[in-house]
Parts: C-alpha cells; structure tokens; sequence
C-alpha cells in the first residue's frame, strides 16, 4: 500500500512539473497561407499564388524569423544565370508590437530558365520586439534584383497570419530605472557648499600666534625666577 501511494504521489508530481513546462513555454501558432502576389516586372504585371511558411526561433533577445516559398513566383523573358538573382521580403508584426521585419537570402544557386517561376529560397532576419503579448506576423512585399533590373511583388488583398507568437520585448519591458536621488550634505543645511580652506597665510598666522604665546611664556617664567632668586627662600 505505501508503494502504490508513493507511486500516485510521483506521478502526480511529474503531471505538474509538465504542466508548468507547458504554460510557461512560449506559444506559437504556425500554418502555410497561400499568398496572392502581384509582380511589377520590367516586361509589365505577372501574378502567382505561393504557399508561404513564416517561422521563428528565439535568438538573443530577440527572434530569427525564416520565411519559405513552396512555389515560385514571377518569372524572367530570360535566362538567369547563377548567382544573378537577389531576392528580399518584409514580414509586417501586428497585435501587441508593430513594425516591419527586413529578411534577406541568398543568390540563387543554380541558373533559372526563362519563363520560368522563380523559385526563392529561404530568407532570414531579425525580429526583436519592442512591445510584450501576442503578435502575429503575415507575408509583405517580395523584391526580386537581377540582371539590373527590380521586380517589386505586393501581397493581393489582405492576406492570413502565417504565425501567431507570444514574445517578449527585447528590454523585457521594465521601465527605465529611476535616479537615485541626491545625496545631502553630511554637515547640514545652511553651512554652504564648502568647508572653510585654509591657506598658506593662515598657517604661517597660526604658528606665530603659537610662538608668541610660548615666548611670552617663558618670559614669565624667567622673570619669575629672578625675582624669586633676588628675594631668597623664605625664612632664610
């Protein structure tokens, strides 16, 4: 019986500590959206629908943010060969911070035919919130360089958070300590600012007064001496 009561007591203890690892996890909500872009390309508008998975990881204090393209978008008259293509993309915050994620990626790593979707790989930023709470981050406007030419592509419409995420604000979110108040004078209120200075001058006083008081001394002494000397001890 004593066994089988330390047992439930253990298995209990193990079913609390999990659910305190759990609320105290931050929570994060991730699914694929489909993104209707619209491409401004240099030989006029082309549109593509791409699945779009936006991912985070904490990093610091703050969150490494990756953004991937299931499916290519826009497209080139043109081969383009490796390494002639640059893409980058923004990522809009909303809810408890607001503001705009900058992500960049590499060139691609093998040539693209023509007419063909461009595939873009991973692009990766930083993200370090500025507020504390829930927040969601949804796709921004994708930018595509190559061969000196820009090709700008804007989301259609309004579209789906691709992930839902508790953060926490890189300064933690405590206010500014106060200032510590101005110590006061030890010597009180009233005394000025400074203690008397004493100058050379005032020592060479000092040392004088002393030395005439300890002349005047010894004159009386001597003078004491002679007059007792000149009347001789009493009685004699």
């Amino acid at each position: 019986m004593p066994n089988q009561q330390r047992t439930v007591a253990l298995v209990s203890a193990a079913t609390l500590a999990c659910s305190v690892v759990w609320l105290s996890a931050p929570t994060a909500l991730a699914e694929v959206v489909d993104v209707d872009y619209r491409c401004d390309t240099p030989i006029g508008e082309r549109r593509a629908v791409s699945p779009i998975d936006i991912s985070a990881e904490r990093e610091g204090d703050g969150y490494r943010i990756t953004m991937s393209w299931q499916r290519g978008v826009s497209s080139s008259p043109v081969e383009l060969g490796t390494g002639a293509m640059s893409p980058s993309a923004t990522v809009r915050v909303e809810g408890a911070d607001r503001q705009t994620v900058e992500l960049t990626g590499p060139v691609n790593s093998a040539p693209v035919p023509p007419d063909t979707p461009i595939r873009v790989d991973d692009l990766g930023g930083t993200y370090r919130p500025s507020g504390s709470g829930e927040v969601t981050l949804t796709a921004g406007t994708l930018t595509i360089r190559a061969l000196g030419t820009t090709t700008t592509c804007v989301p259609a419409g309004d579209p789906a958070p691709a992930l839902t995420l508790d953060v926490v604000a890189a300064d933690g979110g405590r206010d500014p300590a106060p200032e510590a108040p101005a110590e006061e004078d030890p010597a009180g209120p009233g005394l000025g600012d400074e203690l008397p200075r004493t100058g050379p001058g005032d020592a060479v006083s000092i040392v004088g007064a002393l030395g005439g008081v300890a002349l005047l001394t010894g004159l009386a002494g001597a003078v004491w001496l002679r007059v007792r000397g000149r009347d001789g001890p009493p009685g004699g």
